[in-house]
């Protein structure tokens, strides 16, 4: 979604931060319906949420970083370059792996079981449809 922008707009930066943010905005709003909260639970669920997302913010823009790269060299890739990009790429998804495992277990000292397990599905679902969508956006390296 945000970050396919890259391949099509000028102001690329200025397009990402407006879907960014209103991925964030639709984001909270799913994950509120989809927890239904008690009192108590979203006292401590939303300051934590936020700080999660915050640190997922930052290794995403180092995503979308890597896309742009990989579009501004569409045209001229070389083999050196496509395997920089794919190493950069493997090393964004396990420094978000390693976030998951962090705050899955930070969720797990404020929330119930099953709770926590609800609310990271909710966010492999967002992300599921994230990424769907960048594959269809992104073209494949061509030889």
């Amino acid at each position: 979604m945000f970050f396919a922008a890259a391949m099509m707009a000028q102001n690329t930066h200025d397009y990402m931060e407006v879907e960014r943010a209103a991925l964030k905005t639709e984001k909270k709003a799913l994950v509120a319906d989809a927890m239904e909260f008690t009192d108590e639970e979203s006292k401590v669920f939303w300051p934590l949420y936020n700080e999660y997302n915050e640190k997922q913010y930052v290794i995403n823009t180092k995503v979308y970083n890597t896309i742009v790269d990989y579009a501004e060299n569409f045209d001229t890739l070389t083999d050196e370059k496509a395997l920089e990009l794919w190493n950069s790429t493997m090393q964004q998804k396990d420094e978000l792996l390693k976030l998951k495992k962090t705050y899955f277990k930070k969720f797990q000292k404020i929330l119930p079981g099953k709770k926590v397990v609800r609310y990271f599905q909710v966010e492999s679902k967002v992300w599921a449809l994230i990424n769907a969508e960048l594959a269809l956006e992104i073209p494949l390296m061509q030889e």
